[in-house]
């Protein structure tokens, strides 16, 4: 019998794709990894086999043998620490809450790109416009835009223009 094949890459692709969706699939495929490990594969095979870092299936494997099946559960993600600390990030909230050119900007509305300039004059610390913008939601700070007013008609010209209901 010949074996099957998959020829299609954005097959593959998806396939790929789903297993990393969710946090039961990656625990699923971490366990496929470390049985291949106990089975008699090398990490490095198993690796190429399942298409992940030869590291990565050794530290499955250690993390199995130190927890069990409980180390192959999806750990906490810290992430990047942030690059303001709670004083600098309470200041910004109560800077917002004021007109830029309060804070010497020489705008009259906060946007991303404003609050990143003052944040590198202020502090030395440069972040990106989109990270400005996550800081906005953070803070819940919503951007007021001034809208056009109409002019007020005057309401005696308006009485004179009108047509007489009477008649």
């Amino acid at each position: 019998m010949r074996p099957l094949t998959i020829s299609d890459a954005t097959s593959v692709l998806g396939l790929q794709q789903e297993i990393q969706r969710s946090e039961e699939s990656r625990y699923d495929h971490r366990l496929h990894g470390v049985l291949l490990v106990a089975q008699g594969m090398t990490c490095p095979e198993v690796a190429r086999l399942l298409g992940d870092a030869p590291r990565s299936v050794e530290n499955w494997v250690h993390r199995f043998d130190q927890y069990g099946l409980a180390g192959l559960t999806e750990g906490e993600r810290t992430g990047r620490p942030s690059r303001l600390d709670q004083k600098q990030v309470k200041e910004i909230n109560r800077v917002l809450r004021a007109k830029p050119s309060d804070a010497g900007m020489r705008v009259n509305l906060w946007d991303g790109k404003t609050l990143s300039a003052w944040i590198d004059k202020t502090y030395g610390v440069q972040l990106g416009v989109r990270q400005c913008q996550r800081l906005f939601r953070q803070l819940e700070f919503r951007l007021h835009k001034p809208r056009l007013v109409l002019a007020r008609a005057d309401p005696l010209r308006q009485k004179k223009h009108k047509k007489d209901s009477a008649n």
